[in-house]
């Protein structure tokens, strides 16, 4: 059942596909040469083990007489985001570029002086990993020199994140970042769908709901940037350029502005900004290899090597599970979802599976183990080193090994061998868990229990829809448009009859 929509982006959309004479590409290319402030994402996609990359975009050859390339070392990125504002008070243009089309050899001049242009600020999340895979993407099609080292000046939303908490600069940030979607619903009351975020970024043509959240990732990022901007101003932080820059963090190859004219300073803060808070992005040698190569030269150890620690860990289930009934169970089957595959626990409970997350952000092994056994659960988890505590909770313990959540789903159906029926699809409450009230409520009932809560689309007064609520945490649902879709969606994934 549908929750409160996440109402549309409010900013008009540049999907740029084609070549030079494109006119959407040539509106990107005078917004890269203008603009003071540039937001950055990239989608590509999700590689599974055991399947062939995709070949890199753009190359120009024929398969008929080119050589089989090397599979490439990463993903290959099929998307490229970007948001741009000019002078003080303009809105920006957003643009979803289409690196399948878009030939790579009229981007990579721009996009690299853009990158390395002192005058321009660049905003990204987590950025390194995508700039890692967008310089092997280019390398792969245009040689290995077309690739990408440096972002410069360069700001984090996870550090103005922080920085909006009031987190104290001089100690360390938290390992555990938050999430994008967390960080706009915390600061912009947003709400992100990440839904799309592992979908098949390869195939063509892109739906709008993929356009329209490529798009949003890159956008938000500069409404948060306008916060952190305005509390900056309401602070005196930024009082003077000439203040700032004696401050022994300010880097002075980010104070001077380039000779091309472009002034950042414009609107007194900004360079301000730029100097105290801004930081750098260089990839090095070893940023090219991939984890996995890196991890092989680490594990090179001597053959009769000791290790104390070692344990022998299946990583197949072997039940039965809690649940059994000939083992006193009450045949209801519930599952634990660690903090690595907390988007599994809302597929299971789309299919009217009992699936909880952990109690808190970072739990420790056996703050999981002891809810796992509290609870009569089985704890799913991508984290290998978790199944050498499972004796501790009488193999209550299962690794996943899928890497999407529609694979991880039909895995732990198959594995546990679940029985989901259509009656019970959309039977649980997404957000909490909890289940739905038996009688469902009328729109005056329903109206009258969203005060102060939740806001019920006035579109829906003049449809005749029956509203649920959930009995813990009072989210209300109807069976709207996003229903129907889960539906035929989950129908498929757990191969029901419709």
């Amino acid at each position: 059942m549908d929750p409160v929509p996440t109402p549309p982006p409010p900013f008009p959309v540049h999907l740029v596909t084609g070549g030079g004479s494109s006119p959407e590409l040539s509106l990107l290319l005078r917004s890269l040469a203008t603009t003071r402030i540039v937001a950055l994402d990239a989608e590509w996609k999700p590689r599974r083990r055991g399947t062939p990359a995709p070949a890199a975009p753009g190359d120009g050859t024929s398969p008929a007489t080119a050589p089989a390339p090397a599979p490439p070392k990463f993903p290959t990125v099929t998307l490229l985001q970007v948001a741009c504002r000019g002078g003080e008070g303009e809105r920006g243009e957003v643009y979803v570029v289409d690196l399948l089309s878009v030939p790579l050899a009229d981007l990579w001049p721009p996009l690299r002086e853009l990158f390395e242009r002192p005058d321009v600020l660049k905003l990204g999340f987590r950025f390194k990993q995508d700039l890692v895979y967008l310089s092997a993407t280019f390398a792969a099609a245009l040689g290995c020199d077309a690739g990408f080292d440096r972002v410069e000046p360069f700001l984090d939303v996870t550090t103005i994140y922080y920085y909006l908490k009031d987190h104290d600069r001089q100690k360390k940030l938290p390992k555990e970042t938050k999430s994008l979607a967390t960080i706009c619903e915390e600061l912009l009351s947003i709400s992100l769908s990440k839904e799309l975020q592992c979908s098949d970024w390869s195939c063509r043509p892109l739906s709008e709901g993929q356009i329209q959240y490529a798009a949003s990732d890159a956008y938000y990022l500069l409404d948060i940037f306008d916060l952190f901007q305005q509390k900056i101003t309401m602070e005196g932080k930024c009082s003077s350029t000439t203040e700032l820059t004696s401050d022994s963090h300010c880097s002075p190859t980010v104070i001077e502005c380039s000779s091309s004219g472009h002034d950042i300073c414009s609107g007194g803060y900004l360079m301000s900004i730029v100097t105290k808070y801004s930081e750098k992005i260089l990839l090095t040698e070893s940023d090219t290899k991939p984890r996995s190569s890196r991890r092989k030269e680490k594990l090179k150890l001597p053959h009769n090597a000791k290790c104390k620690d070692k344990v022998d860990c299946c990583t197949e289930w072997q039940g039965p599970p809690p649940w059994d009934p000939s083992i006193r169970g009450d045949g209801h089957p519930k599952f634990l979802c660690d903090v690595m595959i907390e988007g599994l626990a809302k597929h299971l409970r789309c299919v009217g599976i009992d699936a909880a997350i952990p109690s808190s952000k970072k739990p420790e092994p056996r703050e999981l183990l002891n809810q796992t056994y509290k609870e009569g659960r089985i704890l799913l988890t991508r984290d290998v080193k978790l199944l050498k505590y499972q004796y501790l909770a009488n193999n209550h313990v299962y690794r996943v090994k899928s890497l999407l959540k529609h694979d991880q789903l039909a895995e732990v159906i198959d594995t546990f061998q679940l029985k989901i029926s259509e009656d019970k699809l959309m039977s649980r409450c997404t957000k909490c868990n909890g289940s739905f009230i038996q009688k469902p409520l009328t729109l005056e009932e329903a109206v009258e229990a969203s005060k102060g809560f939740q806001v019920i689309p006035p579109c829906l007064f003049k449809r005749n829809l029956e509203f649920w609520k959930c009995t813990d945490c009072n989210q209300l649902y109807w069976e709207g448009t996003q229903y129907h879709n889960a539906v035929q969606k989950f129908l498929s994934v757990c191969n029901i009859s419709d």
